[in-house]
């Protein structure tokens, strides 16, 4: 076997317990940003492209088990063991809103038009909540087989995604009739759902397997083995002629999308591989873990022209940030706990 170079990421710092989700806003005027839900409760924003802390969404009185950011990066949803999902200003950090379940929220997704936000946990419910009316309460979908692992949007968010943590597949349903409409069927429970920036692809990762499905006429179209128990996995999202994949052995395996060959393996986690996600460039990608950092690995020049800028949903960013905004951004987020990230810092080293 051909010897792989050797890869350095940046290492990030910061949460005191394992880091149990990723995600990464599309490019915004402001560039792209980087969030993250962990079970010390504490979900942090950073840089996406640098992995430097932002600031730190305090509130949660329990694991936070799904984080994301809306189109424009200017707000977060979190998903929490303390009974709640919160909305959060990006800019400030300050609690939008929060909506309390009767159990363990494991997944959170806001709607593409930035109006809604999915919910689902182990109360078997998928609820939607209007943003634009938070004390109206949320329009239910009952009838999930089983508790709810990941959740998304799809179709111009006229489709959500679910899986389970305890069965098999993936459960699409129709916006509209509160339906399920297809279940893409897999062995083991799904422990990551993707749809791919250009709405092509699913990409799931359930036990030693991972899956992409045509999002739109939902057949498989790659199946591949993958060396050990896989908890996560993620398209590049400029080409999709990549993929990267982490679990258990605690390695970030990085693969060829059209034959499965394995291109690089990285290591450098102390803990297994609990998310991978591709930036929305796919210039880079984040691993988080079992021991608590975030890795952030470089894929090297995507392409010799990087002049286009893309979003998640491959338009065009609909909201304009102002240079004092972004200042705010950076300066203005819970400046206190400056010290309590370096102490925290300090401890980790």
């Amino acid at each position: 076997m051909d010897k792989k170079k050797i890869a350095v990421p940046l290492v990030c710092h910061g949460h005191s317990r394992p880091v149990v989700d990723l995600f990464y806003s599309p490019i915004t005027p402001d560039g792209f940003f980087l969030i993250s839900a962990s079970k010390d409760s504490s979900p942090m924003l950073r840089n996406g492209e640098t992995g430097d802390w932002i600031g730190t969404f305090e509130g949660h009185k329990g694991a936070v088990w799904s984080c994301c950011l809306d189109t424009n990066a200017l707000r977060a949803a979190s998903a929490s063991a303390d009974f709640s999902a919160k909305v959060w200003d990006a800019l400030t950090g300050d609690v939008l809103h929060s909506f309390e379940h009767k159990h363990i929220v494991r997944a959170c997704s806001f709607s593409e038009d930035t109006h809604l936000l999915l919910t689902g946990g182990m109360e078997k419910i998928l609820r939607i909540f209007d943003l634009n009316h938070p004390d109206a309460p949320p329009r239910e979908v009952d009838r999930s087989p089983g508790s709810v692992r990941t959740v998304a949007w799809l179709h111009s968010d006229q489709t959500i995604l679910s899986t389970c943590t305890d069965m098999g597949g993936v459960r699409l349903w129709d916006v509209r009739s509160g339906e399920i409409v297809q279940t893409l069927e897999t062995k083991s429970p799904v422990t990551s759902a993707e749809v791919s920036q250009d709405g092509r692809y699913i990409t799931t990762a359930d036990g030693s397997t991972v899956k992409f499905w045509d999002a739109n006429h939902f057949g498989l179209v790659k199946s591949y083995n993958m060396p050990c128990t896989i908890e996560s996995a993620s398209l590049e999202p400029k080409y999709g002629n990549k993929f990267v994949a982490g679990g258990e052995d605690m390695w970030v395996r990085f693969f060829d999308f059209h034959t499965g060959n394995e291109i690089a393996c990285n290591k450098g986690h102390h803990g297994p591989v609990h998310c991978v996600r591709f930036s929305p460039g796919g210039e880079s990608y984040a691993s988080g873990s079992e021991d608590g950092t975030i890795r952030i690995w470089q894929t090297g020049p995507v392409t010799n022209d990087d002049t286009e800028t893309l979003t998640a949903n491959g338009t065009i960013g609909k909201v304009k940030v102002t240079a004092d905004e972004v200042s705010c951004k950076i300066e203005g987020f819970h400046i206190a706990d400056e010290g309590k990230m370096k102490e925290k810092e300090e401890a980790a080293n």
